[in-house]
């Protein structure tokens, strides 16, 4: 196992863009850029033999940055930060005091707003080889944010095909932080729609949103309905197809234990990716509005072409106190681990 470091010809706000490549004696290779921790390739054996790219993305940097793909962007393969999924009303108290953040979705609060760390270059620190460590620090105010908050993220890749991201964050003041990874999959050895990949989610239930998505506190069972994935279904057999999938689904599991959060195989490529967290809830997300032209080899990527899961706290958990706490105190430190693992199923 291995990590290599390739400088890009990019530089944005005076900071060199890298690539770091990730390989193991699998034959598995993942690409990483330090601008948005982004995922940008990971490549695995299929049952056949063959090499297969099982995340969307660009052949190159540049595609990230494109003027095209950020007027109707998607997070392509990014850290998500300073807090994941949406924030009613782009506020919340902390105390008596109010804070209001930046608004990116009507009038909520996106993803850690207008620009999150999804966007920014982040810093790489020494590590031991085959793991990379990349840091950002958020200062105070950022899109609203109190405190200044030290993120750092740490990818390794072993020889049992698991990726693991381990999570952790200190600040200086009492903050709202619930963090994620924004990698679109397709196990597909040719890509296209995910509707015959077959899913498993142990999740009993799931969260009620209003209609701008936002989680309003409000648990459903799962039992009976169309978000009923405790045993192995196809994605497409009780969806609405014009919809797809956009929901937390909440964990059947002990607060803090590293547990299976999802299951997908996928019969062409003979792939199994199976997803653990510490994390209570993950968000799957069938990619309704993805819109993405020129992708890798030159596909465009359109609704249902991929699925994510996003391993997180409960959304706007900072305004729900029945909730467990995304709230972050000085001396405290925030701890996340998510391990995507690959074999043949």
């Amino acid at each position: 196992m291995k990590a290599k470091l390739i400088k890009t010809n990019h530089v944005i706000n005076g900071k060199q863009i890298f690539a770091i490549e990730l390989t193991n004696n699998q034959g598995t290779y993942v690409k990483i850029y330090n601008y948005g921790a982004i995922i940008s390739d990971f490549v695995v054996v299929n049952a056949h033999g063959d090499k297969q790219d099982i995340v969307l993305g660009f052949d190159d940097f540049s595609g990230y940055i494109n003027e095209d793909y950020l007027e109707n962007y998607p997070y392509l393969g990014a850290v998500i930060g300073r807090y994941a999924n949406r924030i009613k009303g782009g506020k919340f108290n902390i105390g008596d005091h109010t804070y209001q953040l930046s608004q990116a979705k009507g009038p909520d609060t996106l993803h850690g707003g207008d620009i999150g760390f999804d966007r920014k270059v982040w810093d790489i620190l020494p590590t031991v080889d085959p793991s990379l460590t990349l840091q950002y620090v958020s200062p105070a105010g950022e899109e609203g944010f109190p405190g200044t908050l030290t993120v750092q993220l740490t990818f390794k890749l072993t020889e049992e095909n698991e990726l693991i991201l381990d999570f952790r964050a200190e600040t200086d003041e009492v903050t709202a932080v619930n963090l994620t990874h924004h990698s679109y999959f397709n196990l597909a050895p040719e890509g296209g729609n995910i509707r015959n990949h077959v899913h498993r989610m142990p999740a009993s239930y799931y969260l009620q949103q209003d209609d701008n998505y936002v989680v309003t506190g409000v648990k459903i069972p799962v039992e009976g309905t169309m978000y009923d994935f405790l045993g192995p279904k196809a994605i497409n057999k009780d969806w609405d197809r014009k919809t797809g999938y956009d929901q937390t689904f909440v964990l059947d599991k002990q607060y803090g234990e590293l547990t299976l959060a999802s299951e997908t195989t996928e019969e062409n490529g003979g792939l199994k990716l199976s997803i653990y967290t510490t994390e209570p809830v993950a968000h799957f997300y069938t990619a309704k509005f993805l819109s993405v032209k020129n992708g890798k080899k030159g596909r465009n990527y359109g609704s249902s072409d991929a699925f994510c899961v996003e391993t997180q706290h409960h959304p706007n958990a900072v305004n729900i106190p029945e909730f467990p706490s995304t709230l972050l105190h000085p001396g405290e430190v925030y701890k996340q681990t998510t391990i995507y693992k690959v074999e043949h199923k």
